[in-house]
């Protein structure tokens, strides 16, 4: 992908669908697993030049915006936080330079493309059935796409994600594979309440999982440790976008992050 200069429409156009087409395919080839509940283990997600260039794109720490958590848990005792995150909206990287902005508008493009949705959908289909019934594919679903940095200190206590959202996935972007004990953990909910970790995604260059939320999707992150500079994923997630609350919502939620980044670059005349 070239990143000197802005992409012309038509030249844009074909990246996107050359990426959503990528994309589409390591979906309906990943590896799906029962165990501890049914999620897909993604490899190879984008090509290896696009993959590159997303490397080379980074943003600098400036350019991301906190992702407090629930409850605030990603803010120290000092007021500074442990992941940080930037949305993948045309509207939101406007303010990256050209030669990254033009980077992650087709990546994130192309991840919220319909046909990278389908593929979600029909390479979950057992375990959204399980959850919405037999017209789980009817079922809306808004993705919202953010690049987020977690840094020392960060981490995520067991939790199965708000009901809020219908699909989660996550997309690792580390330079290599010396921290490959850094990624997400699946834990399996015994009857006596306790979590045991069943299973855990190796934070490998350009890899990732998914997978539908439901009651038993039970999931965590261990504390990132000093050894780790950084540790940058996507988090691309399919919101329920049915019932006009829902529709609201999502739409309120872009809107507002929206706001908030332009009140942040503000800068008086």
């Amino acid at each position: 992908m070239d990143q000197g200069v802005e992409l012309k429409r038509t030249d844009r156009i074909r990246a996107i669908e050359r990426l959503r087409d990528f994309i589409v395919r390591s979906v309906d080839g990943a590896r799906a697993v029962e165990a501890p509940f049914y999620h897909l283990q993604l490899e190879k997600v984008f090509p290896d030049d696009v993959y590159a260039s997303m490397l080379t794109a980074m943003p600098e720490a400036s350019d991301y915006r906190p992702l407090y958590g629930q409850n605030q848990c990603n803010v120290r005792a000092d007021g500074t936080h442990t992941r940080v995150k930037i949305d993948l909206f045309p509207e939101y990287i406007r303010h990256l330079p050209p030669e990254k902005r033009v980077v992650w508008d087709v990546v994130g493009r192309a991840l919220c493309s319909e046909p990278v949705k389908a593929a979600f959908v029909r390479k979950l289909a057992p375990a959204l059935a399980h959850r919405f019934g037999p017209n789980y594919a009817k079922v809306g679903m808004y993705p919202i796409a953010i690049l987020t940095r977690d840094v020392p200190g960060y981490k995520i206590d067991p939790h199965t994600d708000t009901r809020w959202k219908g699909i989660t996935v996550q997309l690792f972007l580390p330079r290599d594979a010396s921290h490959t004990d850094i990624g997400t953990i699946f834990h399996e909910k015994l009857a006596d309440g306790s979590l045991p970790k069943r299973t855990q995604m190796k934070f490998a260059p350009n890899t990732g999982y998914a997978f539908a939320v439901g009651k038993d999707t039970w999931h965590s992150a261990d504390p990132v440790g000093p050894e780790v500079t950084t540790r940058d994923s996507i988090l691309h997630t399919y919101f329920v976008d049915a019932g006009i609350l829902r529709v609201l919502r999502n739409r309120g939620k872009r809107i507002g992050n929206f706001l908030r980044n332009e009140l942040r670059n503000y800068v008086p005349g």
